[in-house]
């Protein structure tokens, strides 16, 4: 694969079904100095004429390097889940998941579907604006006009909190957010007990109380612990699937309880039998209830009790309850600082019982889910839609609820036109009626006329029909009918005759005869919503699945705040410029896919020419350091387009027009991590056409630049090293010894399964079966090379001590690095402002692992957070004993330089690290460690690889290479 491109599929992430720029991109004249051609074939114009058309100006090149040298910066798919529905493992990828859901949901098995529809998409996040909560529990700043850029708000996400509770509602959104690890520390470690709750919840109550008294609202003023004593509340049971009784009868007693050991909720209440003497388990309350019942149950010993109102027709949905509460404390209990807290927690419970009661109570999860992304990006993002785009995103609360979840069934398939007699999901009743609402309303584009099918359309079309009826098409139309051609064989004879005006006039009617209605999202609301995507999630590889994938367990994300204080888009036309962007990367990776190389070189001319233009206008970037915000802006967008495309070409040997990519990315980023592989792939495009001096002069001038790191800096001296020799260069560089130190080197000698050039190298080990070398060097280092213990791990088990170690200073409050409830890592790790902004906090941090707590923060991390993602760690690959144990044989000196290291340039540094971990216990209750590169018989470390050995050594560890090489034969 050409460098840069992974980057790029990552940028672009989930295609789109069409560019709605696209045509405009392409038929903007272009200035642009690149002579990027080819020939009517679609190939490269000849070697010669290119390089006479484009060759670098060498006296020009030579004054650019003097000043360089001045000091002037001139260049400057995967693991399988298990179905809910079905059992089958599946792909865990978000587009297989949804997809295979959305296959299970419509199967005939109506058991199956309601099982299924309870468990989709249901989390924190759900139906805010009528559950009456306060969404997501995050606390969010946003810049508003009338605001300073120094003050920080509240976003709410419901509207039935009033205006005049929002400082109260501040407080207790901090006190749910930051005290949500202290909730899982209190119901995961029996060794905390009731004084540290106490403790957790006093300690926020301070400043509940000092808001609160701000506040004007007069009909809770005065609620007392008496007051609600004997109150009635109407809710409901949910989770019945997780029930242990199935069967509830009429007016069956219940009792409340809290379940503080609940992985999905730690605020979890259960609902159990009263009249049972095991306590049977009946059910849940409602998650957005639960939030604000549970501190009231636990801070002033609360009991509720009850009864079952209704019992449903169906074992599984949700049984109406009515609850009332026995005060266990007297008012004259209650300290002052816990009073505002207290009216505010049971004023959130009857908002959520009166929002549940009036509300839609058969709103499917995804169907909310989807409403609460788009309400929280029109929210945060009002100033990026014109009024138009406004209104047509607010008019989907308008619809029906059939038709909202029949437009977010087909919104997250892969369509883009869909054969209604082919859709059907039990949730939707009406679906002629959805259909016609939003085809009315501009959401659905439908093809029930001849007329209105396109050419652009047909193929799509004709993909609706099954073989037979392709069959059946072309044997009325009397052409030649093979019943052995498969099916995109007889579409495209189809087309053929369909673009040759053969059939314009009767292959639509067939196809419409046999297929009904057809209908696809409209361009109008696929734009607006993948826009809303990403803004919501801010990178193309999340979607709505993220919110299945939260609630099905098998992503479970970390707790944090989002404290935003900073649009990232401070206006349209950024927003629009990064769109575009985005458009022409995913231009360049399908002309990549379909070998299209007019259409790259055309990609590469449209980016180069945009790139600079764009960096101008984006003022915000900090000139000395990258921040979160850089990575949404146009200019980036088109340095990974170009930064492929120079691969590309050099890949074609057209290394002039390189050399002018490379020298505009340079000129134009002058504060970039990749700009050590610029410089380093332009030092060896200038020697691929013959210009050593300058090449030399290139790789010199790299060296004095700051961003140039790790293995990239190690490859440029090495590289130093090389051309400057006698007679270019006299005089050796100070660096020479450095980077010529000895790594110790061991020699394990196998018996060879293959010796293929190009495979990877396999061995018999000392059981006889076959094993890669790296499993051959840990059988010699446990037997004859000293009863090592240990992992073949590279980087990962690095990354995973880095996070389980770091993680409080990770997911610390930072502003502008948190957006959503579904990041796995601040938006700045791989940035330096990540180590700048956090100085304080991580050098006291590594200070204690240095002296000594690391393995108390790995313990505590583990058992606190196992299972949620987080990037680097790998809760599988690794066991808590192999862990400690690495940890307890590093020492803590070695592991405070490693973390700084990661944490001051974790792009930089969080690949290329040693293959094996080995590690041992002398007698003393101490240890030592040893980091192994291990290389098969015609490998050879690379320079990351080089530079990691060289840093390990520096602080401390005891590194070597093993090298695995064939037993002699005997003739």
């Amino acid at each position: 694969m050409l460098r840069g491109r992974e980057s790029l599929i990552r940028l672009v992430g989930k295609r789109r079904r069409f560019l709605p720029t696209r045509q405009s991109i392409l038929s903007t004249p272009i200035q642009s100095p690149l002579n990027l051609c080819t020939d009517k074939d679609g190939k490269f114009a000849s070697i010669e004429s290119s390089e006479a058309s484009s060759m670098v100006d060498i006296s020009d090149t030579r004054n650019k390097m003097e000043d360089f040298e001045g000091g002037k910066k001139l260049f400057d798919k995967s693991e399988k889940v298990t179905c809910p529905v079905c059992g089958n493992k599946i792909t865990g990828d978000c587009s297989s998941v949804n997809s295979h859901l959305d296959m299970c949901l419509s199967s005939k098995s109506a058991k199956k579907r309601k099982l299924t529809q309870r468990t989709l998409l249901q989390m924190n996040f759900c139906s805010q604006s009528e559950s009456g909560h306060i969404g997501n529990d995050i606390l969010l700043a946003s810049c508003d006009e009338n605001i300073g850029r120094n003050d920080n708000h509240v976003l709410d996400n419901f509207k039935g909190v009033e205006e005049n509770n929002s400082v109260l509602s501040n407080s207790v959104l901090r006190l749910k957010s930051a005290s949500q690890i202290q909730i899982d520390d209190v119901s995961k470690n029996p060794n905390y007990g009731n004084n540290t709750d106490d403790a957790m919840i006093d300690r926020h109550s301070i400043s509940v109380k000092n808001e609160a008294s701000n506040t004007n609202n007069c009909c809770d003023v005065h609620t007392t612990l008496d007051d609600i004593s004997g109150v009635v509340l109407e809710t409901f049971i949910v989770g019945r699937k997780f029930s242990d009784e199935k069967e509830i009868n009429d007016r069956a007693g219940i009792l409340l309880q809290r379940d503080p050991h609940n992985v999905k909720d730690p605020n979890a209440i259960k609902v159990i039998s009263a009249h049972s003497n095991d306590s049977k388990v009946f059910g849940f309350v409602p998650r957005e209830l639960a939030q604000y019942l549970s501190p009231l149950i636990e801070k002033y010993c609360l009991s509720f009790e009850g009864h079952v109102t209704v019992v449903p027709k169906h074992t599984l949905d949700a049984v109406p309850i009515q609850i009332f509460c026995h005060k266990a404390l007297s008012n004259e209990m209650l300290e002052d600082d816990n009073v505002e807290l207290f009216r505010y927690l049971w004023r959130n419970v009857k908002q959520v019982i009166g929002s549940t009661k009036h509300g839609r109570s058969g709103t499917a999860k995804y169907q909310q889910n989807f409403c609460v992304l788009v309400q929280e990006v029109l929210k945060n993002n009002l100033h990026l839609f014109l009024d138009d785009e406004k209104g047509f995103l607010e008019s989907f609360n308008s619809f029906s609820d059939d038709s909202q979840r029949l437009f977010v069934r087909l919104y997250t398939r892969k369509g883009p036109w869909f054969r209604m007699s082919n859709v059907f999901y039990s949730e939707i009743l009406d679906l002629v009626k959805a259909i016609k609402e939003l085809s009315a309303s501009g959401y659905f584009c439908s093809f029930e006329d001849t007329n209105e099918l396109l050419y652009d359309d047909m193929n799509y079309i004709l993909n609706l029909l099954n073989v037979s009826e392709l069959r059946e098409i072309m044997c009325l139309l009397k052409q030649s009918c093979n019943f052995g051609t498969r099916k995109r064989e007889l579409i495209a004879s189809l087309l053929s005759s369909y673009k040759d005006n053969e059939l314009c006039s009767t292959l639509p009617s067939m196809i419409l005869e046999r297929t009904g209605t057809c209908v696809k999202i409209s361009s109008k609301a696929e734009l607006l919503l993948w826009r809303a995507e990403r803004l919501f999630f801010l990178n193309g590889e999340q979607d709505l699945s993220s919110f299945l994938l939260a609630d099905l367990g098998i992503i479970k994300y970390p707790t944090y705040n989002c404290v935003i204080t900073e649009q990232i888009f401070s206006n349209r036309n950024a927003l629009l410029a990064y769109e575009e962007a985005i458009e022409v990367a995913q231009m360049i990776d399908q002309a990549l896919d379909e070998n299209d190389n007019e259409l790259v070189l055309r990609c590469i001319k449209i980016s180069e020419s945009r790139m600079c233009n764009a960096k101008a206008t984006e003022t915000s970037m900090s000139e000395t350091m990258v921040t979160p915000l850089t990575c949404f802006s146009a200019s980036l967008v088109y340095s990974k387009v170009l930064t492929l495309g120079t691969s590309f070409l050099e890949r074609e040997r057209r290394y002039n027009e390189a050399i002018n990519l490379l020298k505009r990315l340079l000129e134009c980023f002058t504060c970039d991590g990749r700009r050590g592989y610029w410089i380093l792939r332009l030092s060896i495009d200038l020697e691929h056409i013959g210009y050593h001096d300058e090449s030399l002069s290139v790789a010199e001038s790299g060296l004095l630049d700051t961003w140039v790191r790790a293995g990239l800096r190690m490859a440029l001296q090495r590289r130093v090293l090389r051309l400057g020799k006698p007679p270019r260069r006299w005089k050796t560089p100070s660096f020479a010894n450095l980077v010529k130190r000895k790594i110790d080197e061991v020699h394990v000698q196998g018996r060879p399964l293959n010796s293929v050039i190009g495979l990877k190298s396999r061995f018999y080990g000392e059981d006889d079966k076959q094993c890669g070398v790296e499993q051959l060097a840990l059988q010699y280092y446990a037997g004859e090379g000293g009863g090592w213990h240990g992992i073949h791990t590279e980087s990962g088990i690095w990354l995973t001590i880095f996070g389980l170690l770091m993680w409080d200073v990770m997911f610390s409050d930072v502003p502008n690095v948190f957006r959503n409830r579904f990041q796995t890592a601040p938006l700045d790790l791989e940035t330096d402002s990540f180590y700048l902004v956090r100085k304080s906090s991580i050098e006291s941090h590594l200070q204690k692992i240095h002296d000594g707590m690391a393995e108390e923060f790995l313990i505590t991390s583990w058992e606190l957070h196992t299972g949620t993602a987080c990037r680097g760690v790998n809760w599988n690959r690794h066991t808590l004993s192999e862990l400690r144990a690495a940890v307890v044989c590093i020492g803590g000196p070695c592991l405070a330089l490693l973390c700084r290291h990661l944490a001051q340039d974790y792009q930089s540094w969080s690949r290329g690290m040693p293959d094996l971990l080995l590690w041992r216990f002398n007698g003393d209750f101490t240890g030592e460690a040893k980091l192994v590169e291990v290389k098969g018989p015609r490998d050879k470390l690379s320079e990351q690889q080089r530079a990691w050995l060289l840093l390990l050594m520096d602080c401390g560890f005891n590194t070597e290479v093993c090298k695995v090489s064939p037993e002699p034969t005997t003739s």
